[in-house]
């Protein structure tokens, strides 16, 4: 996308003061520890430590297993700090995203040593929660989104997108990653805001623009519970701006380098485009070759000559899916925690 690279100032933020308030409610929690297998456990890595929630109930129900606490984001990170200070010995956090664990998990565990890994996607409760970030249509705020918060200097926040996108490209972040229907409208009149020097800054603003440009379209979630017409774009331009479908499907690339002949991954995902990339390396299926292709399709070159290595590659497996069935919340814990509403949970055991 062509943008311009904004050197972003430091925005004063609630943040460190806030991260001991605000609450996460881990969804499918007893499922998760059933199915990681954890009281088997010696290692286990949340990639994904947000408020802690399954961290903590992983270390409640095994008092050996140790948690490496991962998180790009710096609130979560220090709420990690603080489960490190609550079970001394068994919490290692680490601030970073899953492109830049290479160089940081090698001081703290060796390839082939983990035995359970936990991906718990997307964006947290307490991003949600805090209106500093950004994440919320509710909550009146900066138009910001950024996961990583201030820790990566010149970092794109959601209005610096708005404010320097090409139409074009952002019709294709709504559409791709919001599975928006008015997408080329919405980002029209984003256009035309600018040249009525109206700058998209707060997510007040940018909501409001998305639902005048939508009209009456009423909408609905899964709990046919009225949603806010902006709910689409929202999740596009917070997922375009930290990268995060790469970003997972780097992760999971991570995670079978790490995880022990055997160990399992979970992952819990939350929109199809996350499932989606999860499935396909649970399946062995490239993320750009069409999920039903069998293997004489893959090999329709008849002028290229396979080599051995080749062939084998096709035939290889990296995991055994452990359940054919996703699985969901019951409607009770969705009574109680209306935000685990869309979760899948998919499980898989690593083999060679």
């Amino acid at each position: 996308m062509r943008m311009i690279n904004l050197l972003l100032p430091l925005v004063k933020s609630s943040q460190q003061t806030l991260y001991a308030k605000l609450s996460h409610v881990p969804v499918l929690a007893e499922e998760t520890i059933e199915i990681m297998n954890v009281r088997s456990a010696s290692i286990v890595m949340d990639m994904t430590f947000g408020g802690g929630g399954h961290s903590r109930k992983i270390l409640e129900t095994s008092n050996s297993v140790k948690v490496i606490a991962v998180d790009r984001d710096p609130v979560a990170y220090l709420k990690a700090k603080e489960l490190a200070k609550e079970f001394p010995g068994r919490v290692q956090p680490i601030l970073g995203k899953y492109s830049e664990l290479r160089d940081l998990l090698h001081k703290e565990v060796q390839p082939g040593n983990v035995d359970c890994i936990l991906f718990d996607c997307g964006s947290s409760s307490m991003q949600y929660d805090d209106p500093d970030r950004g994440f919320s249509i509710s909550k009146d705020g900066p138009l910001d989104m950024r996961m990583d918060g201030d820790r990566i200097p010149g970092q794109l926040t959601a209005a610096d997108v708005l404010a320097n996108g090409e139409e074009s490209d952002l019709a294709k972040i709504f559409k791709i990653y919001g599975e928006e229907k008015y997408a080329k409208k919405i980002a029209r009149n984003i256009i035309e805001s600018r040249y009525l020097l109206q700058r998209l800054r707060t997510t007040k603003e940018f909501a409001s623009l998305v639902a005048n440009s939508i009209g009456y379209d009423t909408r609905s979630d899964k709990l046919d519970r009225p949603t806010h017409s902006a709910t689409k774009c929202f999740q596009a331009l917070r997922i375009f701006v930290n990268n995060e479908l790469n970003e997972l499907d780097f992760g999971l690339h991570l995670a079978y380098k790490y995880l022990r002949r055997g160990g399992r991954v979970v992952a819990l995902t939350f929109h199809s485009l996350e499932d989606r990339i999860v499935k396909r390396h649970f399946l062995g299926i490239d993320m750009d070759e069409p999920i039903n292709q069998g293997i004489g399709q893959k090999m329709k070159n008849a002028q290229k000559v396979y080599s051995k290595d080749e062939l084998e590659s096709y035939y290889e497996k990296k995991w055994s899916v452990l359940f054919k069935e996703i699985i969901t919340p019951s409607d009770e814990e969705v009574r109680i925690n209306p935000r685990s509403r869309s979760v899948k949970l998919r499980c898989a055991l690593k083999i060679e």
